[in-house]
């Protein structure tokens, strides 16, 4: 198994704790039947996130800029706050609990990663599936860097859209961003079916209103001639839909908002240098001067905002690095849909199928100083073409043949002038730190068995993302099991993605503990997690609760010897058979629900066994007979030993701090020392001879009664004070009694300790008691529940209580 690497600039929040509790229960649970498991840790360099931490950190330390250092420069700060506070986040994963194989740490930086990144980069260069192209990218302005499509984020909101006269005709204006109409942009009308724009128009040319130019006007049946004038403006240097329009018709393709978001259009003019959002109110301010604002209203629209700096995106048109999707996603859908790849839960695959219809390619490359290098290299005043390569060598051969000339002539030229991608060109460009986090399967050793992707579903995520390349790298892997997740929301049901508390160290772990922490997220179900403080103080109860039974337990096994082989244990008195059963179907559930890889299911049956079987019945069942001790208390002691052991090593894949100091705690024959993780889960099929059917009916049915009394004694507003013990210790009569009070299902009722007296068939106390259960056992072995009048004075038929089955005993 490999660990989704957190990013090396960040804390641990709620996502990493969720990812890392299910797996490390999987990998402890698989342990613990078996399997040799490896675990692999490792940190992400995030090549923005680190790069815009140091630049804060030098500003404020130094008061310097990335602009005043050279890459060198820049990249040696980088790795100096690395070693300062890279293993931040590894230590809140060891505090969490995650058994990972620390030896084999890795992070994406490292010289061995960087050259696999670099293979896997030329092998799919190779394929024909990278190529550089000129298009249009997310550009993040307060970033300078070009972003993939799954790091924009899209959010609604109503803005102003302007409209504006433009010779004869009323064209469609800017929208919200009224400066992009400073570029000459032609004007595209639907002549059939156009009778707002005169015909003879077509062909001929309209006058920019602000710079004076001519700009060309094409006609293109894709314009709606319903909305708005019925002719829009075209920026094919910002609208992926006008670049198409613009390519078909063969127009100059404009672009006028540079890098750093100020304008720059051709020619100059009054708006070079002024920032985009500065401009807008020039613009309209410049209109409404020359008599062309038409007006402006309200309209609704999706704003792409970016992901990492929450910056306006831009669209332009940038020489960036692709990444070819389509045949990829055609091989992981069908590895979908023939079985291969097993998707849990299974409802993801319709969502994984539309994931993959619609893909697009990824752009690849980034404007930054912090990442892999491209390695890829031009010839510097040649014009010539790219060549990819394993280093400088390789490339400088791939060149050579490119361009047709000896290699000894170009060697000289290429040392001067052939550079990596980016070493020459401002800004540098790296690669995607992605797109060496989802190459680490593909390079492991081995393909892993299962993988918990770490990212939201549905579905901005990157989960495909390994598979793609995985398939790449090997092209027939073994069967695989994708297990996905949802999104974290609170109690609120507000995406907590989106939140900056869900970016820091979990705050409730230090006061409820990282076992309540891991149990809160392993028994969540469902798509998405609703997170909520109250689920944590239940946790934490509930491990007060397992560590107050360990402590009675302890207390009441005495001068107990070791303990045995479960296979070894066999339950003599019903109670026992009871429980070990119980137990034994509680191991079958926890051993079929991870196998499902539904870590919930297995910790939900884990601690039903213990609050409902465990401690609700038969810790209260099995007091008195711990406190007269003696032979009869033999056979308890062992079942409890038995029920705590198999009892911690049910919650110790969750739970793993408490349930390893508690399990060290229990008496052995022999030496201490190994962990409960190592040790062995015994199969469910060899506890299958526990389960008793008969006797869980006969309990089963005394529980029923137990709460059909407790309900008639609330209704009835009867005391529950506990009264004197009085009587014989049983009667002769048809078979021996042995009578034991008990508080069958863990509420405050008294008990009667002693014996009874028979009285027309039925037992009776000699006191005016509050109502009890008892459980009675007959020479033959056959067992029954009796309902004890007490101060009722009158018997409860079968009917009342609603259980007419019981007629039979």
């Amino acid at each position: 198994m490999v660990l989704p690497p957190p990013n090396v600039t960040g804390s641990l929040h709620v996502g990493h704790a969720l990812g890392t509790a299910t797996q490390d229960a999987l990998a402890r649970w698989h342990r613990m039947q078996g399997w040799t498991v490896l675990w692999v840790p490792g940190t992400d360099h995030a090549g923005i996130a680190t790069q815009a931490v140091v630049e804060r950190w030098l500003w404020q330390q130094r008061g310097l800029q990335r602009q005043d250092l050279t890459r060198e420069e820049f990249v040696r700060e980088a790795w100096e706050w690395r070693e300062r506070h890279g293993d931040q986040i590894l230590q809140q994963l060891r505090r969490l609990g995650a058994s990972l194989d620390w030896s084999r740490c890795t992070f994406t930086m490292d010289p061995g990663y960087s050259a696999a990144v670099t293979e896997a980069f030329v092998r799919l260069h190779e394929q024909g599936l990278i190529y550089r192209s000129k298009r249009l990218v997310n550009w993040s302005c307060a970033l300078r860097c070009a972003l993939a499509d799954i790091e924009v984020r899209g959010r609604r909101m109503r803005n102003m859209c302007s409209w504006c006269v433009l010779g004869m005709c009323l064209i469609r204006g800017a929208g919200p961003a009224p400066m992009s109409c400073v570029p000459q942009c032609p004007l595209s009308p639907h002549v059939p079916q156009c009778p707002q724009c005169p015909q003879h128009l077509h062909g001929h040319h309209l006058r920019h209103p602000l710079s004076g130019r001519l700009l060309p006007l094409v006609t293109d049946s894709s314009v709606d001639p319903h909305m708005g004038t019925g002719a829009v403006k075209v920026t094919p240097g910002h609208s992926v839909t006008d670049l198409a329009l613009a390519r078909a018709h063969r127009l100059p393709l404009i672009s006028v908002i540079a890098d750093d978001g100020t304008l720059c259009p051709p020619g100059g003019g009054w708006l070079q240098g002024v920032p985009r959002f500065a401009a807008r109110p020039q613009v309209l301010a410049a209109l409404a001067e020359r008599r062309l604002l038409r007006g402006t209203q309200d309209h609704a629209m999706t704003l792409p905002l970016c992901s990492r700096s929450g910056d306006v995106i831009e669209f332009l048109l940038k020489s960036q690095w692709f990444l070819r999707c389509r045949e990829m996603a055609e091989r992981a859908r069908e590895a979908v849909t023939s079985g291969q790849l097993q998707l849990v839960p299974k409802f993801h695959e319709k969502s994984w199928k539309h994931w993959m219809d619609n893909v697009e390619d990824w752009c690849l490359s980034r404007q930054l100083c912090w990442g892999h290098r491209v390695p890829a290299w031009t010839v510097e005043g040649r014009g010539g073409p790219w060549a990819v390569g394993r280093d400088e060598a390789a490339a400088r051969g791939a060149a050579a043949a490119a361009l047709g000339c000896p290699p000894g002539d170009l060697c000289m030229e290429c040392h001067r002038g052939c550079h990596p991608a980016g070493i020459g060109t401002t800004p540098a460009q790296a690669l995607s730190p992605s797109l060496g986090t989802s190459l680490a399967p593909a390079l492991s050793p081995r393909w892993p068995r299962g993988r918990h992707c770490p990212h939201p579903c549905p579905w901005g995520c990157p989960c495909p993302r390994p598979h793609h390349r995985g398939r790449c790298h090997h092209p027939h892997p073994q069967e695989l099991q994708e297990k996905l997740r949802g999104g974290i929301l609170e109690r609120q049901e507000l995406d907590m993605a989106t939140k900056a508390q869900r970016c820091q160290f979990p705050h409730g772990l230090p006061e409820c503990g990282a076992d309540a922490l891991r149990l809160a997220l392993c028994i969540q179900s469902g798509d998405s997690v609703r997170l909520d403080v109250r689920q944590l103080l239940a946790q934490r109860r509930f491990c007060t609760k397992v560590w107050n039974a360990l402590r009675f337990i302890m207390g009441a096994l005495g001068d107990t010897q070791g303990l045995q082989p479960p296979e070894e244990v066999t339950p003599e008195g019903p109670l026992e058979r009871w429980l070990l059963g119980c137990l034994a179907q509680t191991v079958a559930e926890a051993e079929r629900r991870m196998e499902a890889l539904e870590p919930h299911g297995a910790l939900g049956a884990a601690q039903q066994f213990w609050l409902s079987s465990f401690c609700g019945v038969y810790l209260e069942a099995v007091k008195p007979t711990l406190r007269t001790g003696g032979p009869a208390a033999v056979p308890v002691r062992t079942a409890l030993l038995t029920a705590a052991d198999l009892g911690l090593r049910l919650l110790s894949p969750f739970a793993p701090f408490v349930s390893e100091e508690l399990w060290q705690r229990l008496p052995r024959a022999g030496p201490r020392g190994d962990s409960v993780t190592n040790s062995r889960m015994p199969p469910a099929h060899s506890l299958a001879r526990w389960i008793c059917p008969r006797t869980e009916a006969d309990v089963a049915a005394m529980l029923e009664v137990a709460r059909a009394v407790r309900g008639l004694r609330d209704t009835l507003g009867l005391s529950t004070a506990r009264p004197p013990g009085t009587g014989k210790d049983g009667y002769r009569g048809g078979g021996t009694w042995r009578a034991w009070g008990g508080n069958w299902g863990g509420g405050k009722h008294g008990r009667v300790q002693d014996g009874c007296l028979p009285q027309d068939g039925h037992l009776s106390p000699k006191m005016a008691t509050c109502p009890l259960l008892w459980l009675l056992n007959c020479q033959d072995g056959r067992s029954f529940p009796r309902w004890l009048p007490g101060i009722w004075r009158a018997r409860l038929s079968q009917h009342a209580l609603g259980a007419p089955q019981y007629g039979g005993w």
